[in-house]
């Protein structure tokens, strides 16, 4: 009997025991759960805040890959305006050595010859090539009449040019005042007019006028002078009007000198018997 009481106990307590590890089993579990849930907080907290937190790195990285672009296009606007400047200051240096030359050129073969007619032509040269006039012509001012005469002219004859005196319209105004004269409108002119021209170059020695080299007309393709143009006109002004000058005494005085040899050689004949 006292044994049948002791397992029945024994029973009792295991079952007790039993009940208690299923409570334990129980509460681990819910434990369990518990912490699991908690991890899976974690965790997406984690992963929210590793993506804000590479979200600001690249924003950071975008915002100074930014800043260097914007650097390196400010740079960039610096060296092309540096570029383009140089480009042009090389063009304005190309330009002015080619002014320069041709300028060179065109004193040079203004003194290379004494002969007046080769003078002439060599102007009119210049200021073809150079100027790029179509329709002009020199006229220099006789000292028995005192009137300006056409001696060459291209682009129009001789004959269609008249004389002018001094003072007389706009080219005698330029011969009595010395100053040059360029007319607000130099489109070419439907009909030649002898007394319209668009620009008047005094030849002047010192102050002494000389001549006029007037122009009537530029070719098709010059449509406005520039700064060598302006150049040419001061070289022609007194350049041109030494030469010419120069050229036309040195050629009286050749003829004068001929004249007088076959004078004297007319003297030296022995006369005839």
């Amino acid at each position: 009997m006292e044994k049948e009481l002791n397992a029945v106990k024994k029973a009792e307590e295991f079952i007790q025991l039993f009940k208690k590890g299923e409570e334990f089993t129980k509460e681990l579990l819910k434990e369990n759960e518990r912490l699991r849930y908690r991890i899976a907080q974690l965790e997406e907290a984690l992963a929210r805040s590793g993506d804000e937190a590479r979200i600001k790195l690249y924003e950071e990285r975008i915002a100074a890959l930014e800043e260097e672009l914007n650097s390196l296009k400010e740079r960039y606007a610096r060296v092309e305006a540096e570029n383009k400047d140089f480009a042009e200051k090389y063009v304005e240096i190309e330009q002015e050595n080619n002014n320069l030359a041709n300028l060179y050129v065109a004193s040079y073969q203004l003194h290379s010859t004494l002969d007046f007619d080769e003078v002439l032509k060599i102007v009119l040269e210049i200021i073809i090539n150079l100027i790029g006039a179509e329709k002009f012509a020199i006229f220099l001012i006789n000292e028995k009449t005192n009137e300006i005469e056409p001696v060459a002219a291209e682009g129009v004859s001789l004959y269609e040019l008249p004389r002018f005196n001094f003072g007389e319209g706009i080219i005698g105004k330029v011969a009595k005042e010395g100053e040059s004269y360029f007319a607000s409108d130099i489109s070419r002119q439907e009909e030649f007019n002898a007394s319209r021209p668009i620009v008047c170059i005094p030849l002047k020695i010192k102050e002494h006028v000389i001549g006029i080299i007037v122009i009537y007309s530029l070719l098709v393709q010059k449509k406005e002078f520039t700064n060598v143009d302006y150049e040419l006109f001061n070289l022609l002004a007194g350049h041109a009007a030494t030469a010419i000058f120069s050229s036309k005494l040195y050629t009286q005085s050749e003829r004068k000198l001929t004249t007088i040899q076959s004078f004297l050689e007319l003297l030296k004949e022995k006369p005839r018997r």
